[in-house]
Formats: structure tokens, sequence, C-alpha cells
């Protein structure tokens, strides 16, 4: 059996949500935040880079979200949450999977860091807000006039894009976007994401946030 260990208040909640829409058996081991921030010193021991998520599965030990949600669909899914290899809609679903962490969520996590530095971080304001900008300018383009991702049906890209949406609109990132503010709040609305949330606990996602470097 997976067993999920959930650090609350995290990008693990995607894979919570990834085992209840499958509907596979899990278990999950809760951990919290040390000093209200970082992973603590039982989760970083999970895995040589410490962060979240991980899971077990046996004697496997898999880090990084895309990492996790493609494991998880193919080797436990049954051909469910992605499309056909090899498809038009493949091509897509692999681009947006690794799009979000290796592309979006880098200038994000940037102006955190640079917003905690106060007015030394000034200078790098424009350039960090200016890629947060053009990321979310395209993703609101390419969902625009869409439920999903891909298709006419959730996938793993799904799961890993919302996590980012949720927390840019909670720092006032998204603005007027009303083809990404429609997309979370179909993805919120799941019954699988609402089953993840009661078996995770807390998911506060804005108290983790010490301050975004402020746009010019």
């Amino acid at each position: 059996m997976i067993t999920v260990h959930h650090l609350h208040n995290s990008r693990s909640h995607r894979i919570l949500w990834l085992m209840e829409e499958l509907a596979l058996p899990y278990a999950v081991e809760h951990y919290e935040r040390h000093a209200k921030l970082f992973a603590p010193p039982a989760y970083q021991r999970l895995h040589g880079l410490g962060k979240a998520p991980v899971i077990t599965d046996g004697d496997r030990v898999i880090a990084e979200s895309g990492a996790i949600i493609e494991y998880v669909i193919e080797v436990h899914g049954g051909g469910r949450l992605r499309p056909p290899v090899g498809s038009d809609d493949w091509v897509r679903y692999l681009q947006w999977m690794h799009m979000i962490e290796g592309s979006v969520t880098l200038p994000f996590i940037l102006g955190i860091y640079v917003g905690m530095l106060g007015e030394a971080g000034r200078p790098l304001h424009p350039r960090v807000h200016g890629e947060i900008e053009r990321h979310f300018a395209f993703m609101e383009r390419e969902m625009t006039g869409r439920d999903f991702v891909v298709g006419s049906d959730l996938t793993g890209a799904d799961i890993q894009a919302a996590f980012i949406v949720e927390s840019a609109a909670l720092q006032g990132l998204l603005g007027d976007r009303p083809a990404l503010l429609r997309y979370l709040a179909l993805m919120q609305e799941r019954p699988a994401y609402r089953r993840a949330l009661a078996r995770g606990g807390s998911h506060d996602l804005e108290s983790l946030r010490p301050g975004l470097a402020k746009a010019e």
C-alpha cells in the first residue's frame, strides 16, 4: 500500500487528491511544519532532498510532485487520469506536467524569497513580477474556454496545475483572469478534492507566505 507522507500546507495535498480521484487505498503519515515554515527533521530524513511531497510504496521512496503523479498513474492508475500515449492530448499533458514546477513555480517562489529581503530585494521586483505575469498570462490564454488542462476530463496535469493557481490566488496574483479563477473553482468543487482536504487536515496556504515581493 502507498503511504503519503503528508506535510501540512504543502504540495503533498496534490498526492492526497490524486489518491482520492483514483480511489486507491492508501495510508497517511502526518507531519507538522517546523517553525511554521520548514519540513521537520523526521520528514527531511525520508528523502535526500528533504522536501514535500514524498510517498513510499513498499521499498520505494519517491519524491517530486510530477514524478509521484506519473508513477502512481502509470503503476496503479490502470490507464486513468492520462491521455493515450502518443496522442496530441498526451503531448499537451506532458508539457503541463513539467511546465508547472519547471517554469511557473520558479518565479513565484523567487518572489517569496525576494520579499523576505525587504528593501534589499527591491531591484529584483520588476524582473520577478514580470516573470510571474508572463507565466500566468500564458496559462490564462491556454485555459480560456477549457474546463480541464487536457480534453474533457481530469488528468494528472490538473492535479499538478491547480496547486500553483490556488497559491497565486491566495497572494492576489491572478488579478482579472476569469479563466483561471473559474478553473480553480471547478477543481476545488470536486468531491475527491474535498475528501483530500478532510483526509489531510489543514490546507491554509496563505499562512505560509512570509511576504511576496511587491509589484512596482
